[in-house]
């Protein structure tokens, strides 16, 4: 595709502030005309910041972003071709309606007589006609966030950029609100750069989603790429609900997990390899058990597992079950029918609705260096390996060390541990919790435990030594 296809090109950006902490790490995207393409991220995951580099607001440190070809990155944002509405809209309390509307077509010295057929084409596009002389503080929290479009667009941006321009309104207005800016898009036909942290309303709205964390990309999608073929376990942990579940790839078409064998549509990620599987919960079909067989839609199909309802929730189009497997997996289901708590059921996947994801990782990698008197260093730290194992590698040696995800042992008192951290990531698996933690120094340690914590617990942190694994650099083999 030409570089002319696109209207915003971010290319390598990061973007680091003065605590040496990086909002932005080596974020690119491409944005064709025309396009609505959402930001979409937890608090904290740079989605903001990014907005407001491609705005000017705020200057990469590092990577360039292009405007139609041209390199805006440190150009002053009232020289750029795009206009920002953001979530608390600034509009000015001292002028009325269309004084706000008409603000930068006054600057500009435009004759009254345009400006009057301006404000009031952008006012009849936002569906606030009549509102021309109205007190800004009189309107409602709708209206004035369409009295902030309207002052966006009167300025005929190429882009229009909105930093979570619903998020204080209540629902109901919101979801009316997302109808009309979506037809606003199509009718103005600019490009719309959008940033929430509101999962539905980036499916909702958007062309394409970004999904951000941790001033990283993680998927670009269109909303139904991205909520039926999530890349990654946060991806489909964050958009929607998910049953998300160790597997080990038996071979091409057969994925094993809850301990069952299971066709499917994947191939290419080899035999016997252990990956991440993703069911929706309204892609699991659900049935009292009668015998060991069910009907699906008239035609008779075996049982693959076995369970019993847990709980029973009614969300308003439908219900919302846990049930437990035989083999000891919980699993969340979305049916239109309710099964009540007790019930014994069979539960059927189809091949299509299984989603294959490579592991981003099988277990803890650090860099280490093998110490005196039985120790290795590792995450600053200095831990205890057996004897056995020292004796195989030189003092001062570098070594990589290696810990399974369930040998790390987390204790409630910090003070138990060897070091510290915060738990800020939790992923249900169906038979265990995997946790983020993220150490004092910033270093991350994933986890595999029964036990259950909560988001921003702190921690100490140990690990046998029994079950610290060195490797020589050039990963001769393990020891």
């Amino acid at each position: 595709m030409q570089k002319s296809d696109f209207i915003i090109e971010v290319n390598h950006v990061s973007k680091q502030f003065e605590d040496g902490k990086f909002a932005l790490d080596d974020v690119s995207l491409q944005i064709k005309k025309g396009e609505f393409v959402t930001i979409l991220g937890p608090s904290g995951c740079g989605k903001t910041t990014l907005l407001r580099c491609i705005a000017g607001f705020q200057v990469a440190t590092e990577g360039d972003i292009l405007l139609n070809g041209e390199d805006v990155t440190t150009m002053p944002p009232h020289m750029r071709d795009v206009n920002t509405v953001f979530q608390k809209y600034a509009l000015f309390p001292h002028l009325n309606v269309f004084d706000n509307v008409a603000f930068g077509l006054k600057l500009k010295k435009m004759d009254k007589k345009v400006i009057e057929k301006k404000v009031k084409q952008a006012l009849k596009t936002v569906g606030m006609t009549d509102y021309e002389y109205r007190d800004v503080d009189s309107l409602s929290g709708g209206q004035q966030q369409r009295v902030a479009i309207a002052r966006a667009i009167i300025n005929e941006p190429e882009v229009l950029l909105l930093d979570e321009p619903l998020a204080a309104l209540d629902l109901k207005m919101r979801k009316d609100m997302q109808m009309e800016l979506r037809e606003m898009h199509k009718k103005l036909g600019i490009t719309f750069i959008y940033v929430t942290h509101d999962q539905e309303e980036a499916l909702t709205l958007s062309d394409r989603v970004v999904v951000m964390r941790e001033g990283k990309i993680q998927q670009i999608g269109t909303p139904t790429d991205v909520y039926n073929e999530p890349q990654n376990c946060f991806v489909a942990d964050f958009i929607g609900e998910s049953n998300i579940l160790d597997a080990t790839m038996v071979k091409d078409g057969v994925v094993n997990f809850c301990e069952k064998d299971f066709e499917c549509v994947d191939k290419g990620f080899g035999e016997d390899t252990e990956v991440d599987v993703v069911v929706r919960p309204e892609d699991i079909y659900i049935g009292k058990v009668r015998g060991e067989r069910l009907e699906v839609k008239g035609e008779e199909s075996p049982w693959q597992l076995h369970g019993e309802v847990q709980s029973c929730i009614f969300k308003g189009v439908h219900y919302e079950m846990t049930v437990l497997t035989d083999e000891g997996y919980e699993l969340m289901i979305q049916d239109y029918h309710a099964f009540e708590p007790g019930t014994k059921v069979g539960l059927l996947v189809k091949p299509e609705d299984i989603q294959v994801m490579k592991k981003e990782r099988l277990c803890n990698t650090f860099d280490g260096e093998v110490l005196e008197d039985n120790r290795v260093r590792f995450l600053d730290e200095e831990w205890d390996i057996p004897e056995r194992v020292a004796e195989r590698f030189e003092v001062g040696e570098e070594v990589e060390v290696e810990v399974d995800f369930n040998r790390v042992n987390l204790q409630d008192d910090e003070e138990d541990g060897v070091l510290c951290g915060e738990v800020y990531f939790i992923l249900y698996k169906g038979d265990h919790y995997h946790l983020t933690v993220r150490t004092d120094d910033g270093d991350d340690i994933f986890v595999d435990t029964n036990d259950v914590w909560d988001d921003g617990d702190r921690v100490g942190i140990r690990v046998a030594p029994s079950y610290i694994r060195l490797y020589k650099k050039d990963r001769a083999g393990a020891l």
